[in-house]
């Protein structure tokens, strides 16, 4: 795909205060263009949203909200509604180009917060606006959560084996400067994109070994059976007809059990396979060196 910088646009982005939004909000300034920040608190409002954008009158709209616990309501809440309010309101406003961070675990949707993204993206592409969707496989956030339990002296916390999943993470520089260029790219308008990082596909096992290298210790690893999230998931999901509390934590042990079990990287349609070689690689920057960086500030 080209990387041809576009004409300075103006732009509203949803999400700016979030890891990935941040990243993108400084990728979107260093590029010159003029970002107005939509309020999380005007997402659930239309009249505000409304408000918003007639004030920003934007060319493109980038979409960064996720929901932060997976929830059914929130991800109901967030992934849909909110984004939805959004788009009508771009629409309302002359947006021609709306760009979603979705996720690339929505094709194998099992969890709420995967039929909520689905929902919005599939209204998105039926609005009549020009829309990119990206699909990235997973965060060098959600494979640095051990860091500070390796730098202790404990073990790597790896499932089954180690080589249950894979998937190539991408950075959220990296990350943010694909969904910039999406803007103004015809390659790019009218499409799904998943995007991962450089690779080689990592597993979890493959991931701590890693990290025991940039520590500079010797690997030490601690198994645990998915399966116990399934035993939890069904002992909660019994309450959950009478307990909002208990429905949220059984879809709770569900996310960790598929996240457990199923890798973040393309479906294979033909073989109903995880793919590596059909998951498109971007940018440069390495899990290895995220590690290095982490640990210089530990």
């Amino acid at each position: 795909m080209t990387e041809a910088r576009p004409a300075p646009r103006r732009i509203v982005l949803a999400g700016a205060s979030g890891t990935i939004g941040a990243a993108v909000a400084a990728r979107l300034a260093a590029e010159g263009h003029g970002v107005t920040a939509a309020p999380r608190a005007a997402l659930a409002d239309p009249a505000a949203m409304a408000a918003v954008m007639a004030a920003a009158r934007p060319e493109v709209v980038i979409s960064c909200i996720a929901s932060r616990s997976g929830a059914p309501g929130d991800a109901q809440a967030v992934d849909y509604k909110a984004n939805l309010v959004l788009l009508d309101a771009a629409k309302a406003a002359g947006a021609r180009h709306f760009i979603l961070l979705s996720a690339i675990c929505v094709q194998k949707p099992l969890l709420a917060f995967q039929h909520a993204k689905l929902a919005f993206e599939a209204a998105l592409m039926a609005s009549g606006v020009a829309y990119t969707i990206i699909r990235p496989t997973a965060f060098f956030k959600s494979l640095s959560g051990q860091v500070r339990r390796v730098t202790a002296g404990k073990p790597f916390l790896i499932f089954g084996d180690g080589h249950l999943t894979r998937c190539k993470p991408i950075s959220d520089g990296d990350l943010a400067r694909f969904i910039v260029k999406a803007i103004d790219n015809p390659e790019m308008s009218g499409k799904i994109l998943p995007i991962g990082g450089p690779g080689p596909a990592l597993s979890l096992r493959d991931a701590g070994e890693l990290l025991f290298q940039a520590a500079g210790k010797a690997p030490k690893f601690s198994s645990v059976s998915p399966q116990l999230f399934t035993y939890a998931g069904r002992i909660l999901g019994l309450g959950a007809p009478l307990s909002g509390w208990l429905a949220e934590k059984a879809e709770y042990a569900r996310i960790a059990h598929y996240y457990a079990t199923e890798s973040m990287l393309v479906l294979d349609p033909a073989t109903g396979e995880y793919s590596a070689e059909l998951t498109p690689e971007y940018g440069s920057d390495t899990l290895q060196a995220h590690y290095q960086a982490l640990l210089a500030g530990v």
